[in-house]
C-alpha cells in the first residue's frame, strides 16, 4: 500500500481525500499535517502532527491541497529535509512560489496542476487548438465559483488564459485584463480577459469563448462535485510515485 501524507487535510478537497482514500486499495493515508487541532476523524493508525519531520518521513508521497504560505512551507522542508515525490494542487501562487516549484522538482518529482479534473485537462488542450485556429477571434474567459474562495482568477481560469495565449504567440501577463470599468476604449485586438465571478456554493464553472462579427464558439467545464478533484488527485499520486525528478503535469498523467 502507499503511505499518503496529506497536507492541507482541513479543507474541502483535503477532507475528500482523506475520506476516499479509506477505502482504496492501492493507497492509504498514513500522515495528516495539522497547524491546530483536525476537526474530523481520521483512522487509528494515521499519525496526526504539525512536525514537519515527522510527517515527511512517514510518508511515501504527499498531496498537497493548502494555502500557499503553508505549500511554500512544506516544500522548503521537503527540499532540505525529506525529498520525495508531491502532488500540488494549491492554487493562488505568487512567482516566488512558483519558482520554488520548479526548484523542487530537481529533487523530487512534482505534479503541480491547477484543476485536478480529467474535463478541465481536456479543456485546456481544446482551448489551445481554438485558439490557435481562431487566432483572429476575441477571446474572453469567466470562472465562477463558491463565495468562499479567496483567490481571483481561479488558478484554472488562468491557466486556459495561459494556453490560449501561447497558442497565439502572445504573453499573457502582456495582454490578460481581469476587470472592466468606465470609458476603457474599445477592446485590443490581443486582449485575452479573465473575469471572476463568486456566489453560493457553486464547486466549479470555466468558460472560454471565441467571439467574431456573425459567429462565436464557447468551451464549457463545470464541476458538480468536488471529489472530481479529489479523485483526480490521487490518481495523480498513484501515477507520479516511480517518476524519476522533474516537474509534470496533469496532462502528463492522463496522457492528453
Amino acid at each position: 500500500m502507499i503511505k499518503v501524507g496529506v497536507f492541507g487535510a482541513s479543507g474541502r478537497v483535503g477532507k475528500l481525500i482523506v475520506e476516499n482514500l479509506k477505502n482504496d486499495k492501492e493507497a492509504r493515508v498514513s500522515s495528516i499535517f495539522v497547524r491546530n487541532e483536525l476537526d474530523f476523524s481520521a483512522e487509528p493508525e494515521t499519525l496526526i502532527t504539525n512536525d514537519f519531520v515527522s510527517f515527511l518521513e512517514s510518508s511515501e508521497i504527499i498531496i498537497d491541497f493548502s494555502l500557499p504560505e503553508a505549500m511554500e512551507s512544506l516544500l522548503e522542508n521537503a527540499i532540505k529535509k525529506h525529498p520525495k515525490p508531491i502532488v500540488i494542487g494549491t492554487t493562488g501562487l505568487n512567482e516566488h512560489q512558483e519558482n520554488l516549484i520548479k526548484e523542487a522538482s530537481t529533487k523530487m518529482p512534482i505534479l503541480y496542476a491547477t484543476n485536478m479534473s480529467v474535463g478541465v485537462a481536456l479543456l485546456n488542450r481544446l482551448v489551445e487548438v481554438a485558439s490557435k485556429g481562431l487566432s483572429n477571434f476575441d477571446c474572453e474567459i469567466v470562472e465562477m465559483h463558491h463565495r468562499h474562495k479567496k483567490d481571483a482568477p481561479s488558478g484554472t481560469a488562468l491557466t486556459l488564459a495561459n494556453s490560449a495565449a501561447k497558442a497565439r504567440g502572445l504573453e499573457l501577463d502582456k495582454i490578460m485584463i481581469s476587470g472592466r470599468n468606465g470609458n476603457i476604449g474599445a477592446r485590443s485586438d490581443d486582449e485575452i480577459s479573465v473575469m471572476a465571478l463568486r456566489g453560493g456554493d457553486i464547486v466549479g464553472k470555466h468558460t472560454v469563448g471565441f467571439y467574431n462579427d456573425g459567429e462565436f464558439i464557447e468551451l464549457n467545464h463545470t464541476a458538480t462535485s468536488r471529489d472530481t478533484f479529489a479523485n483526480g488527485a490521487i490518481k495523480a499520486a498513484k501515477w507520479l510515485m516511480n517518476k524519476e525528478n522533474g516537474l509534470y503535469s496533469i496532462s502528463d498523467c492522463l496522457g492528453i
